[in-house]
C-alpha cells in the first residue's frame, strides 16, 4: 500500500518502516483532528500506513487521505460523543487519540495568574473541555473495545497539570483541569487492567507546539523551545508504538519520559 507522505517528511516514513511490525496500529481515531496536532497526527497515521483513520471535529473537516473517515462531534455533547463512538462499533480503533484542549477561551479570557482572578464561569468552561469531555470520549470509547486486544487510549496532557512539579502557581484552571484529567486517566486505567490486561491508557505531554492553543503565549518562548505540529505528532505517535501495558495510568511526554504526579 502506497500512501501520501506530504506533511510528515522522513521522520515519518522512518517511523513507519520502524513500527508496521511492532506497534503501529492498523486503525485510530483522533478526536480533534482539525486542530493542529490533531490534523498533523492524522496525517502522520495515513503516512504510516494506517488503514482505518477516524478523524473527529465539530465541523466534521478533516485532512485528505487514504482511509480517513472523518465524523461530527462536540466536547460539551455527551450525545454526539456516543453518536461517534456508535460508527466506529463494528471495527473499533486500536488506538484512540483525544488531542482537544482549551487554554485561553474563545471570548479571549486567558489563563488566571492570580487566584483574585478565579470566575466560577471560566472554571467550568475550562473544566468542561479538558476534563469532562475526553473522559466522557473515553466513557463510549473503552466500552468498545474487545477483551484480549492491545488497545491504547491517550489524550493530550500537559507538564503544568503535574503537582509535584509545579513551581510557579498560576493558571489555576488549566492546571487544575489537566491534573484532574490526569487522575481520571489513572483510575481508567486501573479499572481496565482487571479486564483487559492488553490496554494502555496514558495522558501525553507534547511539549510547547505552534497551534491556537500556544499562540498567545509564545513570544517569550526559548529559542528551539516551541515545536512544529509535524513534528510534535511523529514524536507521540513514536512514543505511543513503544508503550507498554505497565505504563498505563501514567503521563508521558514527547521524549517518552514519565512526568511526575
Amino acid at each position: 500500500m502506497v500512501r501520501n507522505q506530504a506533511g510528515c517528511g522522513a521522520l515519518c516514513g522512518a517511523m513507519a518502516t520502524e513500527r508496521n511490525s511492532s506497534g503501529w496500529p492498523r486503525s485510530a481515531a483522533v478526536f480533534g483532528a482539525s486542530g493542529g496536532i490533531g490534523a498533523a497526527l492524522c496525517e502522520a497515521l495515513v503516512a504510516g500506513e494506517t488503514e482505518v483513520i477516524y478523524a473527529g471535529s465539530r465541523s466534521g473537516a478533516a485532512s485528505a487521505g487514504e482511509g480517513i473517515r472523518p465524523f461530527t462531534f462536540d466536547l460539551a455533547d455527551e450525545a454526539s460523543i456516543a453518536a461517534a463512538a456508535d460508527t466506529m462499533r463494528a471495527e473499533p480503533p486500536e488506538w484512540v487519540i483525544v488531542a482537544t484542549g482549551i487554554l485561553t477561551l474563545p471570548d479571549g479570557t486567558g489563563p488566571e495568574r492570580s487566584y483574585k482572578k478565579l470566575e466560577a464561569a471560566t472554571m467550568a468552561k475550562v473544566f468542561a473541555l479538558n476534563t469532562i469531555g475526553p473522559a466522557l470520549i473515553a466513557k463510549h470509547m473503552l466500552a468498545l473495545v474487545p477483551r484480549g486486544a492491545p488497545f491504547t487510549f491517550a489524550a493530550l496532557s500537559a507538564r503544568v497539570g503535574s503537582i509535584s512539579d509545579n513551581r510557579l502557581g498560576g493558571w489555576h484552571s488549566y492546571r487544575a483541569s489537566k491534573a484532574a484529567l490526569n487522575m481520571l486517566l489513572r483510575n481508567f486505567a486501573l479499572e481496565m487492567a482487571r479486564t483487559h490486561p492488553e490496554s494502555v491508557i496514558v495522558g501525553l505531554h507534547p511539549g510547547t507546539v505552534a497551534s491556537a492553543l500556544s499562540a498567545p503565549f509564545q513570544s517569550g518562548l526559548a529559542e528551539g523551545q516551541l515545536t512544529e505540529p509535524q513534528t510534535a505528532a511523529a514524536n507521540l505517535i513514536g512514543v505511543l508504538a513503544r508503550l507498554t501495558p505497565a505504563q498505563s495510568g501514567r503521563v508521558i511526554d514527547f521524549r517518552g519520559e514519565e512526568v511526575p504526579a
